[in-house]
């Protein structure tokens, strides 16, 4: 980041304008740009042969470039970096989404992982990219709530953690367990409460080797719907909303290139590896510009992200994915204002 502010410092007043317009019409057309457009509708003041030297000079910098068939101009990823990195911070968010945002979120379950699901897919309608997501983790999610709901020929497995987190499982109810030993089970259950899932999960196994026949196999069902969570399935995964968004920006990628970005995001544990790499130790919304990151730079992608807390812990990730040639303003508005809300939902369930 060091070098890129560095060349930030090298544009001038004039050349900045410059490149910030050519920006702007870029992801506005999706095409080349030329001095003339520029000069039509920048209201810089000066000409386009002016205007044309200026593009010339930042083609020398890296900041722009040109299709061999074209004389017009497109942004680099240093462009779309300087473009970012020199735009008022906190973008006003356009009336439209902040109501859409306003409105999904005063209907929100208090399920933090639908929550994730429905905050992707707005993210993905407000923006026209893909959103994702990453939840928290469960390991060392506190438990607030472990019961078993009788359903007659099923038993409902219910643990909910402290920031949101839900995790269901129905099982055939075992033969030997009655109303009062479901009870009884119950009861041992609520000293659990307070355990991360990790620890309330040996516990549990603890209590199975020591239980008798009729309670045994139900805590092992409890211990494995922790392990669960904790291991397999629910363990670190993705949720992910508004792929087919993608195709729908398919002039701004090669076909090939459209397709590994898919078939990545299909690919959970590496798409995690990504967002963990462009995320770490970021504390408001991070963008990750084209090939500012190896397997960004194969997509042509970039990703705006924001962490999402509970308080002053960071509990998880949201942000979108999309090509360069992005609207990063407007991405970069509605990232954060849907990471606020769910920061705000965190922290409320957790009080």
């Amino acid at each position: 980041m060091r070098a890129m502010v560095e060349q930030h410092h090298e544009l001038g007043l004039r050349k900045a304008a410059v490149l910030n317009a050519v920006v702007e019409e870029y992801v506005r057309s999706g095409e080349p740009v030329g001095s003339e457009t520029i000069a039509e509708s920048s209201g810089l003041g000066v000409s386009s042969a002016t205007i044309r030297n200026e593009m010339a000079a930042l083609e020398e910098l890296g900041y722009l470039t040109h299709p061999h068939t074209s004389a017009g101009r497109i942004p680099t990823d240093l462009g779309y970096r300087h473009y970012v990195d020199t735009q008022p911070h906190g973008a006003r968010l356009r009336n439209a989404d902040r109501r859409a945002i306003a409105g999904y979120f005063a209907e929100a379950i208090l399920d933090l992982e639908e929550v994730l699901k429905g905050s992707v897919q707005l993210l993905s309608r407000l923006t026209q990219y893909a959103g994702l997501a990453v939840p928290p983790g469960a390991a060392e999610e506190q438990i607030v709530r472990l019961e078993l709901i009788d359903m007659g020929p099923t038993v409902m497995i219910l643990a909910v953690g402290q920031h949101g987190r839900v995790d269901k499982r129905v099982i055939d109810r075992p033969e030997a367990v009655d109303v009062e030993v479901l009870r009884s089970i119950e009861d041992r259950l609520q000293s659990l409460r307070g355990l991360t899932y990790v620890e309330a999960q040996a516990s549990l196994l603890k209590l199975a080797a020591e239980a008798s026949t009729s309670d045994h196999d139900l805590l092992l069902h409890v211990a494995e719907t922790l392990r669960t969570a904790t291991q397999g399935e629910g363990a670190a995964h993705m949720v992910v909303g508004g792929v087919s968004n993608l195709t729908d920006e398919a002039q701004s990628w090669r076909r090939q290139t459209l397709r590994r970005l898919v078939e990545t995001l299909e690919r959970e544990q590496e798409m995690l590896q990504v967002l963990q790499d462009v995320t770490a130790d970021r504390e408001d919304v991070w963008v990750t510009i084209g090939a500012e990151h190896p397997t960004t730079g194969e997509w042509e992608a970039s990703i705006v992200t924001a962490p999402f807390k509970a308080g002053d812990a960071t509990l998880g990730t949201i942000g979108v994915v999309g090509p360069t040639r992005m609207d990063y303003l407007s991405a970069m508005a509605s990232v954060r204002a849907v990471a606020k809300r769910l920061s705000e939902i965190a922290t409320e369930h957790e009080a």
